[in-house]
């Protein structure tokens, strides 16, 4: 008898296999089929179940699908769907999916939104105050000229140290270019000092420093035309360049603190930096072609500094501060003596002398005097101190040198500073009013001392009515400027350290 032939079943691993893969086929064309001829998801996702809380609990997308929730991102939605079949047929077992309910954006539009991402703060213009776009659109035009400008600059200190022409040994070269650098940075560290006034007249050095970084490019421009002096010229410029870099870097916080809504500082930050490196490349990338034409270096610096300061001067003029400094102050207090009325912020840094520099000493008030300055004798010194017993700052008018004296005691607080200031300029409006002068003087220069000449009885008299004036006009003027947005609760009115003790 023949052997019986068995047939051999397939083994274990066999027929998984092939159940898996005829279960995968049936699958896909099953989800094929019913995804073409469901409903759109965004459809589902607008039924009134859905819109509860973004949970569908018997909405189904279709037959073998279910929504579970919604999500938008970006401006775009998403709508999670399970499969509804899978494991207990309630499709908490199922593969989650996320299908975009919305057709993608234009490539021109995808284009914008990513070049946003680095220009704009998140949340804008919600996340910023109206001065921002402004702000940055000056700074970026003086990014572009400053950017400009460092191709000339740079190519002409080449040419004057000798590496263009092979007219200096590599050593010297080397040498020459690393003692500009180091006499920069220690003008850097020298100019640091400063520290508070950075806070004080922030919009008037941070002009002042941009006058300065144009300065520092002229002079090294100026290293074409005497290459001999190279390297005096060149520390020169760069002490010049690395003070302004100071400033720069010290007025940049506070400026971009005022234009943040809340904590996005660092966003705001960040991204104003991003704007200003894209121009000064788009800067010396139009500078670079331009120099292979080998312009006139007088002609080109006269067109790029213009257009720097220029810049630099409508973008300082744009920032508006909530504080009061000098200027500010002083533009607050004119308009408040003259109609009744506190400026808003954008009439008050509008009309603030950016030109004020600190260090000038042309000011008909002085805040903080010592007491030798503003007394020429005991006597109008005791005349005038029981006026001011309940206060912490003393007022008084020097008639030798035509100025006004506002001395602090102590214990001066914030608000005294504020107050004592406020107080001289009432005294000055006095004094000029008094004299038929109409117009209040902001500068030393703005009238003739010797026409501002009262007798002591007038002088005892003004400060008397001052004293009357202040005390019910002071409250009001700073709910008047509270309610224009003025923070009054710090002065950055940068008083003198002198302090009167009073002894007995």
């Amino acid at each position: 008898m023949p052997p019986m032939k068995l047939k051999q079943s397939p083994s274990p691993q066999t027929l998984a296999t092939s159940q898996d893969a005829r279960l995968l086929a049936r699958e896909t064309l099953r989800i094929s089929a019913s995804l073409a001829s469901s409903p759109a998801p965004s459809a589902v996702a607008s039924s009134p179940e859905a819109r509860n809380l973004g949970i569908v609990d018997e909405q189904f997308v279709d037959a073998s699908l279910r929504l579970i929730c919604c999500e938008e991102i970006n401006g775009r939605r998403w709508n999670y769907v399970v499969d509804n079949e899978g494991g207990n047929g309630q499709g908490r077992n199922g593969s989650l999916r996320a299908v975009c309910s919305q057709t993608p954006q234009a490539p021109v539009d995808e284009l914008m939104s990513f070049i946003r991402s680095y220009v704009v703060p998140e949340g804008f213009p919600d996340s910023v105050t109206p001065s921002y776009v402004p702000y940055m659109s000056w700074r970026a035009l003086k990014h572009f000229f400053g950017g400009a400008m460092g191709v000339f600059t740079t190519q002409t200190l080449l040419n004057s140290v000798g590496v263009s022409r092979n007219r200096s040994a590599p050593g010297a070269v080397a040498i020459n270019w690393i003692l500009k650098d180091g006499a920069g940075r220690v003008g850097k560290m020298l100019f640091a000092r400063q520290g508070k006034k950075f806070d004080y007249d922030l919009k008037q050095l941070r002009l002042a420093g941009d006058l300065l970084m144009e300065l520092g490019a002229g002079v090294e421009l100026a290293t074409a035309a005497v290459p001999h002096l190279f390297l005096p010229l060149a520390c020169a410029a760069n002490v010049a360049k690395n003070v302004a870099a100071v400033t720069s870097t010290s007025t940049r916080t506070p400026i971009y603190k005022a234009f943040a809504k809340g904590e996005n500082i660092g966003d705001v930050t960040a991204k104003g930096e991003c704007v200003g490196n894209i121009a000064d490349l788009l800067g010396t990338g139009l500078s670079i072609m331009i120099s292979k034409r080998n312009p006139s270096l007088v002609t080109t610096f006269a067109l790029l500094s213009c257009g720097y300061v220029l810049s630099s001067y409508q973008e300082v003029k744009s920032v508006v501060l909530h504080t009061l400094n000098r200027a500010r102050f002083s533009v607050a207090i004119d308009s408040f003596l003259k109609t009744g009325r506190v400026p808003s912020l954008e009439e008050g840094n509008m009309k603030e002398n950016i030109f004020s520099f600190p260090w000038l000493e042309d000011k008909p008030i002085v805040l903080g005097s010592r007491f030798k300055d503003a007394f020429q004798d005991a006597g109008s010194y005791l005349s005038i101190e029981p006026l001011f017993e309940k206060e912490r700052y003393l007022v008084t008018y020097n008639p030798s040198k035509g100025k006004v004296y506002a001395l602090l005691k102590d214990q001066a607080k914030s608000d005294d500073i504020l107050k004592a200031a406020f107080h001289a300029h009432m005294l000055l409006h006095f004094i000029v009013s008094s004299n038929g002068s109409e117009s209040f003087p902001t500068k030393q220069q703005d009238y003739d001392s010797t026409h501002l000449m009262p007798s002591t009885a007038d002088l005892a008299a003004h400060i008397a009515e001052s004293c009357k004036m202040v005390s019910t006009s002071y409250g009001l003027f700073k709910s008047k400027a509270a309610e224009q947005g003025w923070t009054m609760s710090e002065s950055l009115l940068n008083p003198g350290r002198a302090r009167l003790v009073l002894t007995g």
